[in-house]
C-alpha cells in the first residue's frame, strides 16, 4: 500500500532538502539528545546528591526513578494528545516543561521538591522523545526516513554514553546543580529552532479536539506506573509489595482494553494489533531492548568481579557499547534507505543473536578484549535493528496516528529497559548463586554472566522468529 502522506508546504523537492528541512532535523536531533542526557546524566550525580541532601540511596534513587517512570506512563498518551491538538504545539509545550523543570532542578532546596521536579521534567522528555519520531514524516521526504531515523538513533545513544562523563566534569567544576541547569540555555535554543524550523501543525476538526479519551488515559496511567514500580522498586528483589503492584498492573490492562473497546475515541484502537508490521515492531523493541539493557545492568559487576577492573576502567570498557551505537547509528538509517527495513532488520537480530552468545561462550581468560568484542557486536548490530525498526513502524500509517503510533514505540523500549534491569538482574543473579554479587567470586560471576547472556541469545531468537513470522503475515495482505 503506498503511502498517501501530504509532503509539508517547505519540502519543494523530495529529492533535495531544503535549509528549513535541515534545520527542522537538528531541531529534532537536539530534542532526542537532551531527553536521553536527562537519564543518563543525573545517575552519575546520585553520590552528591546523597551528600547534599543527607540522604539513603534508596531515596535520592527516585531522582532517576521519577524521570524514568514520568516518561514510561505517559508516553503514549502524549503521543495521541499530539495527533488531537497540533504535534508542533505539544511539542512547544513540551520543550518548555523540560527546561522550566531542568531549572527547578538546580535550583531545588530539597530532595522532595528535586524529585518532583524531575518528575515533570520527564512530563516534557516523554513529549520530546513521542513527537521527535512522530514528527520525521512531516519533515524529510519519505525515501530519507530510514537516514532521519538513523540519525535520531545516533542523538539517543550519544546522549546515553555523553551522560556520565558530561555528568562528571560538571559535579567537579560546578557542583550538582549543573546536570540540571545545563539545560537551560540548550532547552532555549531548542525552543527557538523548533518554533522556526518545525513544520506547521495541520487543521484539526473542532469534534477531534473534544474526544481525547480521559478514561483510557488514567487506566493506562495507573497500569504502566504499577508494572514500572514493581519491576523497579527493592534493589532486585521481589517480595510482597512487587506481587501487589504487577496483580495491579494486569487488572490495570484488562480494564484498559474493556475500557478502549467500549469508547468511540479510544486512546489505542485495538485493531491497531492487527497489523503484523506494527505488533512485531512493538514486540521486537521489547525484546531487543531487555538485551541491551543486560549489558548494562551486568557489565559492571562482571568487569569488576570477574576481570579486576578499578572504577575509573570499567566506565571506560562500558562506554564502548554506546560509542558503537552512537557511530553506527547514522550509517544504519542509510542502509535501510537503500536496502530496505525488513532486511537491515533482520541482519541486526542476527548481528545481536551473534554477539550475544559470544557473550555466553567467550571464557574470562580473553580478558577485556573478549568483553569489548562481543559488545560492539552487540550495539552496532543494535543500531541497525533500530534504525530498520523505527523506519518500518512509523513508515505507510496515517498521519493522524503518527503520535500514538511513536508512543507505543517508544513505550515498548522503555518497558523493555524496565523489565531488563529488573529480569536480567534477577537472571544474574540466580546464574552467580549468591544475592550479594559485591561479594560473589571470580568463578560465580562468570556463571552468572554465562547464564544472562545465554538468556539474552534466546530472547533475540525469539525476536527473529517474530520478524519472519511478521513479514510473512504483512506479504500476504494485499496491496
Amino acid at each position: 500500500m503506498k503511502s498517501t502522506i501530504e509532503k509539508p508546504d517547505h519540502i519543494v523537492d523530495s529529492k533535495q532538502e531544503t535549509l528549513p528541512v535541515r534545520w527542522a532535523l537538528v531541531s529534532l536531533s537536539l530534542s532526542m539528545l537532551m531527553s536521553s542526557l536527562g537519564t543518563s546524566i543525573a545517575n552519575v550525580g546520585l553520590p552528591s546528591l546523597a551528600h547534599a541532601f543527607n540522604a539513603s540511596f534508596q531515596q535520592v534513587q527516585w531522582v532517576v526513578l521519577a524521570y524514568l517512570l514520568a516518561i514510561t506512563t505517559l508516553i503514549v498518551s502524549v503521543g495521541r494528545l499530539g495527533d488531537v491538538i497540533g504535534r508542533k504545539r505539544l511539542m512547544l509545550i513540551g520543550i518548555t516543561l523540560f527546561t522550566i523543570a531542568s531549572t527547578l532542578s538546580g535550583i531545588a532546596p530539597s530532595l522532595w521538591l528535586l524529585i518532583s521536579a524531575r518528575g515533570i521534567q520527564g512530563l516534557g522528555a516523554a513529549v520530546m522523545m513521542v513527537l521527535t519520531m512522530a514528527m520525521v514524516g512531516e519533515t524529510v521526504p519519505e525515501e530519507k526516513t530510514g537516514s532521519a531515523m538513523g540519525l535520531l538513533g545516533s542523538m539517543s545513544a550519544v546522549g546515553t554514553a555523553l551522560g556520565p562523563t558530561l555528568g562528571g566534569f560538571l559535579i567537579a567544576g560546578f557542583g550538582w546543580q549543573a546536570l540540571f541547569l545545563i539545560n537551560l540555555p540548550l532547552g532555549i535554543l531548542m525552543l527557538l529552532l523548533a518554533q522556526q524550523y518545525l513544520p506547521k501543525d495541520q487543521k484539526v476538526a473542532k469534534s477531534a479536539r473534544t474526544m481525547f479519551d480521559v478514561l483510557g488515559t488514567m487506566l493506562l496511567v495507573v497500569t504502566l506506573a504499577a508494572y514500572a514500580l514493581a519491576m523497579t522498586i527493592g534493589r532486585g528483589s521481589f517480595g510482597q509489595i512487587n506481587l501487589a503492584l504487577l496483580l495491579v498492573a494486569l487488572l490495570g490492562l484488562a480494564l484498559f482494553v474493556l475500557a478502549e473497546s467500549r469508547t468511540e475515541a479510544p486512546l489505542i484502537r485495538m485493531d491497531t494489533f492487527k497489523n503484523p508490521v506494527l505488533s512485531a515492531g512493538f514486540a521486537m523493541s521489547a525484546l531487543v531492548t531487555t538485551v541491551v539493557m543486560a549489558t548494562l545492568v551486568v557489565g559492571p559487576f562482571y568487569l569488576s568481579g570477574a576481570l579486576g577492573l578499578d572504577p575509573a576502567h570499567v566506565g571506560l570498557v562500558m562506554s564502548s557499547g554506546p560509542v558503537v551505537a552512537a557511530l553506527t547509528g547514522a550509517p544504519a538509517g542509510r542502509f535501510v534507505d537503500r536496502l530496505g527495513a525488513s532486511r537491515v532488520g533482520v541482519a541486526g537480530l542476527i548481528g545481536m543473536a551473534v554477539g550475544a552468545s559470544s557473550m555466553a561462550l567467550l571464557p574470562t581468560g580473553f580478558g577485556i578484549a573478549g568483553y569489548i568484542a562481543p559488545l560492539v557486536v552487540i550495539t552496532g548490530s543494535y543500531a541497525l535493528f533500530q534504525a530498520a525498526n523505527n523506519t518500518a513502524v512509523m513508515t505507510n500509517i496515517r498521519p493522524e496516528q503518527r503520535g500514538v503510533i511513536s508512543g507505543l514505540l517508544n513505550l515498548s523500549r522503555n518497558l523493555g529497559l524496565i523489565t531488563g534491569a529488573s529480569m536480567m538482574g534477577a537472571v544474574f543473579a540466580m546464574g552467580a548463586s549468591t544475592a550479594n554479587l559485591l561479594t560473589a567470586t571470580q568463578n560465580s560471576v562468570a556463571s552468572g554472566m554465562r547464564l544472562t547472556f545465554a538468556v539474552a541469545t534466546g530472547l533475540i531468537l525469539i525476536a527473529l522468529g517474530i520478524a519472519f513470522v511478521g513479514r510473512a503475515y504483512s506479504n500476504r495482505i494485499p496491496n
